[in-house]
C-alpha cells in the first residue's frame, strides 16, 4: 500500500514493568515506521517500573537516535504516563500504542491512509480479544455498555487508547487539565472526524496484565465521573424513592396505631432501616467521588513529574511539564 508521507510521526508508549518485551516492541515499531517511510520518533515513558525497564530504555536510546526515553519520578498510572509522553512529542501525527504489543503496530500504514483521506483520529476497534479470560471479556463488555449508557459523550465500544491522531487533536487534548484522565473519552469529546479500524487483538506475548480488578474498577469510576453527571441524578432519584418508602411506612404505622393493632416484625423494621441506611451511604459515596475529584483538581498540582529525558524531543507542550532534570543524549 503506497502511503503519502507525513511531515513527522511520533509513537508514544507508556511502560510499566515491560523489560521483557521492549526489544521486540522497538524492533516491530521501528520496522513499520521505516516501511511507511516517514521521519519518526519513538517516545517510551517509564512509569515507575520495578524491573529493568529503565535500563533497557536507556540502551535503546543509545542505539537508536529515533528513540526518546522518559523516566517519571514515580508511578503515576497509565493515563498520566501516556499524557507525559504526549506532552513531549513533536509529530504532525501521533500514534498511541501500548508496549505489550497486543495492539499491532503493523496497522499503522492503513491508519495513515485513512488520515490521508481526511480523518482527524483513526482509532482501533477490537473485533476479537484473544487470550483473555471470560471474566475479563465479560467485565470489559459490561464496562463499555455502562459508559455508553451513562456518558453524555459518544464513546465507541470496544476501544482502547490505540489510535492515530493529528497534531490539531493533540493540541486540543493537551489543553484539557483533568487530573483523573480517561483519554479515549477525552479524545471522543474533542470531536472532528474520527473513524474506526477493526482488528483482532492479540494475546500478551510476555509478562502479565497491568490492570488487575482493583485498577479496572478505579479506571471505570474515572471514566463515569469524568464524562457523566447521571450518577448524581440517579442518587437523587434513589433518595426520593427511599424517602417516599419511609413516608408510606410512617403512614402505615400511624394508621395501625390508631386502629389499635400492634405492628409486629422487628426483622422487617431492621431490614427497612438497613435498606434506607445503605442507600444513604451509597448516595454519599457517589457525591464523595465527585467532590474528591473537585478537590484534586483545585489543588492545581502538576499532572506528572519527570526525572529524566534522554533523547532530542522537547515537544510543544513541554512548558506544562514539571522537569526534575533534562538530559539530551544527542
Amino acid at each position: 500500500m503506497k502511503i503519502k508521507p507525513a511531515p513527522y510521526l511520533s509513537v508514544v508508549a507508556p511502560c510499566f514493568n515491560e523489560a521483557e518485551g521492549l526489544n521486540e516492541f522497538h524492533s516491530r515499531v521501528s520496522s513499520i515506521c521505516k516501511q511507511v517511510g516517514v521521519p519518526h520518533e519513538i517516545i517510551l515513558v517509564n512509569d515507575g517500573s520495578r524491573d529493568d525497564t529503565w535500563e533497557v530504555m536507556r540502551r535503546l536510546a543509545a542505539e537508536d537516535s529515533a528513540v526518546v526515553v522518559v523516566n517519571l519520578a514515580r508511578n503515576h498510572g497509565h493515563q498520566l504516563a501516556l499524557t507525559a509522553g504526549l506532552s513531549l512529542c513533536r509529530g504532525e501525527r501521533i500514534l498511541i500504542l501500548d508496549a505489550d504489543l497486543q495492539d499491532p503496530p503493523e496497522l499503522l500504514p492503513e491508519m495513515m491512509q485513512r488520515m490521508n483521506d481526511g480523518a482527524d483520529v483513526v482509532y482501533g476497534q477490537r473485533r476479537r480479544r484473544e487470550g483473555e479470560t471470560f471474566f475479563k471479556l465479560a467485565t470489559a463488555s459490561l464496562f463499555y455498555r455502562i459508559i455508553s449508557r451513562l456518558s453524555e459523550v459518544s464513546i465507541p465500544r470496544d476501544t482502547g487508547d490505540f489510535r492515530l491522531m493529528s497534531r490539531r487533536t493533540l493540541d486540543r487534548l493537551m489543553a484539557m487539565p483533568e487530573q483523573h484522565r480517561f483519554i479515549r473519552g477525552m479524545i471522543s469529546w474533542i470531536g472532528g472526524k474520527q473513524v474506526p479500524l477493526l482488528y483482532d487483538r492479540a494475546p500478551r506475548a510476555v509478562g502479565e496484565t497491568k490492570y488487575p480488578v482493583r485498577k479496572m474498577i478505579r479506571f471505570a469510576i474515572d471514566a463515569v465521573t469524568g464524562f457523566s453527571t447521571r450518577p448524581l441524578k440517579i442518587a437523587s432519584s434513589l433518595g426520593l424513592a427511599v424517602s417516599a418508602f419511609g413516608f408510606l411506612t410512617f403512614l402505615y404505622a400511624i394508621v395501625g396505631w390508631l386502629g389499635g393493632s400492634t405492628i409486629a416484625g422487628w426483622a422487617s423494621v431492621m431490614a427497612s432501616v438497613g435498606l434506607i441506611g445503605g442507600v444513604q451511604l451509597m448516595v454519599l459515596g457517589i457525591m464523595g467521588e465527585y467532590l474528591g475529584r473537585m478537590y484534586d483538581q483545585c489543588k492545581g498540582r502538576p499532572l506528572f513529574l519527570i526525572d529524566e529525558v534522554i533523547g532530542t524531543s522537547v515537544g510543544t507542550h513541554a512548558e506544562n511539564v514539571e522537569l526534575a532534570s533534562l538530559t539530551d543524549a544527542a
